[in-house]
């Protein structure tokens, strides 16, 4: 489906979880024709990429593009290593589930898209709230990449300036769940699990499983994943 109404391009991140789908309908809701960017970046299960051809079809966008690139050639991670075991038990510290630069990349990805498009907002679902406490999720972190963005690139020397938003930044789970249901958002159509199964049921027992079941319980609304068990 493509939008109509608006000449504002933006480019959004769309990883096929919950809070990128939220992301994905606030920029809808602001006007924004929406190119949407999934990376097959060799993640251990394809089931967030068909979460996240599911969530266009849903919500509309101007544009669905999937860019492969292979993050387990270097390993490093347990999304993307089989050899490394997903954790189920929090820990201190950065979890196993960080991946390298992850961020860094993506963004990136979606910067050189963004001035190709004539687009100079990208969105990204990052959270600094309920999250992993991933380094490349932080306020700090969404200002220096823009700040990147704008010395990097013609567009941003030429004084047409890219902002990188992140709504969901100081959000709660919950604040994000309601926000979503509000406009709209099947989350039954998300896949969050760092460990999915190919039909993409949540293993219930990983972190981002008990951050998500977490912030339904605390938005007092039904939990609509599916679990293996």
């Amino acid at each position: 489906m493509v939008q109509s109404g608006t000449d504002s391009k933006a480019v959004v991140l769309l990883s096929g979880g919950l809070d990128s789908a939220t992301v994905l309908a606030i920029a809808r809701a602001q006007g924004y024709a929406c190119h949407a960017l999934s990376l097959d970046y060799g993640q251990r299960h394809a089931a967030e990429l068909a979460a996240a051809v599911r969530i266009v079809q849903a919500q509309g966008v101007a544009e669905h593009r999937v860019v492969r690139l292979d993050l387990s050639q270097f390993g490093g991670s347990a999304l993307t290593d089989p050899d490394i075991p997903v954790p189920e038990t929090a820990a201190a510290g950065i979890p196993s589930t960080y991946v390298p630069a992850r961020n860094t990349v993506f963004l990136s990805l979606a910067l050189g898209w963004a001035e190709v498009l004539g687009a100079r907002d990208l969105f990204i679902g990052v959270n600094a709230v309920d999250y992993s406490g991933y380094p490349d999720c932080r306020p700090e972190y969404i200002a220096a990449f823009e700040r990147l963005a704008n010395l990097a690139t013609r567009a941003g020397v030429e004084g047409d300036r890219f902002h990188v938003r992140a709504p969901l930044l100081e959000w709660s789970k919950a604040r994000i769940i309601q926000e979503g249901l509000h406009l709209g958002v099947d989350y039954s159509l998300t896949v969050s699990c760092y460990a999915a199964d190919a039909q993409g049921r949540a293993c219930g027992r990983c972190d981002s499983c008990r951050l998500r079941a977490a912030g339904f319980a605390a938005a007092g609304v039904p939990d609509p994943t599916r679990y293996r068990t």
